[in-house]
């Protein structure tokens, strides 16, 4: 797998996903596992376009679940070609859709997949439709757990904030997160990343 800058990349083609992935939750995995199954039907590779920190984070709305290193390695579990991370700073949150748009030209998506629910540039004001405008994008319904709910970052992070970490760690997909969250003294109201 390879580490990008935004920009840096080049492809003919490629099929992507973007997002924050922190956790890289069961949620996410789906979404990446669709990505990267439309890339191999195509012969291409499988981009994943994400951010550091999280813009949860970013504006202390939330804790990190996982380092950039761990969303690296997880995402490199997961068969992904390439992934591009953008540092989510004042300049990043400045850029427009039109400009993110004119961003992803370089890789020459075929498909680029999303939950239903995806918005980007500043102010979030990009939509899944202005993606549509410029490219062929499919769209994944938000998996949910076996209770029914959503499985989404928000939730583990209540869920860790509850002390609840059985259910938190069964959403995040992977039992070496149990050694992960531990390590990392995951308890009460607040937690820590190293």
């Amino acid at each position: 797998m390879e580490i990008h800058t935004p920009g840096s990349l080049k492809l003919p083609s490629s099929v992507l996903t973007i997002g924050a992935f922190d956790g890289v939750h069961r949620g996410h995995q789906a979404l990446i596992l669709k990505t990267k199954e439309q890339a191999e039907a195509h012969g291409v590779p499988c981009v994943v376009y994400t951010f550091d920190p999280p813009p949860k984070v970013h504006f202390k709305k939330g804790q990190w679940i996982t380092s950039l290193d761990e969303k690296l390695n997880r995402l490199k579990a997961l068969g992904v070609d390439h992934v591009i991370v953008g540092q989510f700073n004042e300049a990043f949150m400045n850029k427009t859709g039109s400009d993110f748009i004119e961003e992803l030209q370089f890789i020459h998506p075929v498909e680029i997949w999303e939950g239903p629910c995806f918005q980007f540039g500043k102010g979030r004001m990009g939509t899944i439709e202005d993606l549509k405008t410029h490219f062929h994008v499919g769209v994944l319904q938000p998996l949910q757990c076996e209770q029914g709910e959503i499985i989404s970052s928000t939730r583990i992070r209540s869920l860790l904030k509850q002390g609840n970490f059985s259910l938190a760690k069964s959403l995040l997909g992977d039992i070496r997160y149990i050694s992960y969250l531990e390590e990392r003294n995951f308890v009460g109201t607040a937690w820590k990343v190293n």
